[in-house]
């Protein structure tokens, strides 16, 4: 399936499928959980993702992941939502707990990519540290640049980003070209630059459970 990460942003992806278990998703995750799909052949599940931009405006999260999930639970025997707390402040478990829908364990993507355990692990020695995942370096304009208008103000960077030393960009495929990207994203922000691959983390394990 040939994606479009700015129509992901905007749009998200409609389901395409007939499986038994529907996976609700940020856009941001299309990429990896249609990989996962492919090299595993979980044909019993389907995907259907909302815009990624929903992370510009987390308070807005709740509401349209429960509108997706009353549309579309007649259809299914199973949905799992495939969003983290992503800022929610724990609204989106009560939300999901409520719907009776069980969804992704932890805080964001940041740390279900790593793995929930190692990332809390050392979180707490890297409250200095700015996460990109594959998705963000590839949509790093659209997400850091223009929402806090660094394209035309560059001048703000040091207020937004001066207490941060370091950009960890979690690598879910070895791709050197968007290392190279990673790189230049870190030399915008004036940050040193640290590369992790993670590959899918507990995405992949918990998404093998269902």
């Amino acid at each position: 399936m040939a994606l479009n990460d700015s129509h992901l942003t905007e749009h998200g992806l409609e389901i395409k499928g007939s499986g038994r278990i529907l996976l609700i998703a940020c856009g941001a995750l299309a990429r990896e959980i249609l990989d996962l799909k492919a090299l595993n052949g979980w044909d019993h599940m389907d995907l259907t993702c909302l815009p990624a931009k929903l992370h510009l405006y987390p308070e807005k999260i709740t509401e349209e992941v429960s509108k997706a999930v009353t549309k579309h639970r007649s259809s299914y025997a199973t949905i799992f939502v495939v969003y983290a707390d992503c800022g929610t402040g724990g609204l989106l478990e009560v939300a999901c707990k409520e719907l009776g829908v069980e969804m992704v364990s932890g805080p964001h993507c940041y740390s279900f990519f790593e793995g929930n355990e190692r990332f809390a692990s050392h979180s707490e020695s890297e409250i200095t540290a700015f996460y990109l995942t594959d998705f963000l370096v590839r949509q790093f304009e659209a997400f850091i640049l223009k929402p806090m208008r660094l394209d035309r103000h560059p001048e703000l960077r040091d207020m937004y980003f001066g207490n941060y030393e370091k950009l960890v960009y979690q690598a879910q495929t070895d791709d050197p070209a968007l290392t190279e990207k990673a790189k230049a994203a870190a030399n915008t922000l004036g940050l040193a630059f640290e590369r992790r691959f993670t590959g899918y983390g507990d995405l992949k394990t918990t998404l093998a459970k269902l």
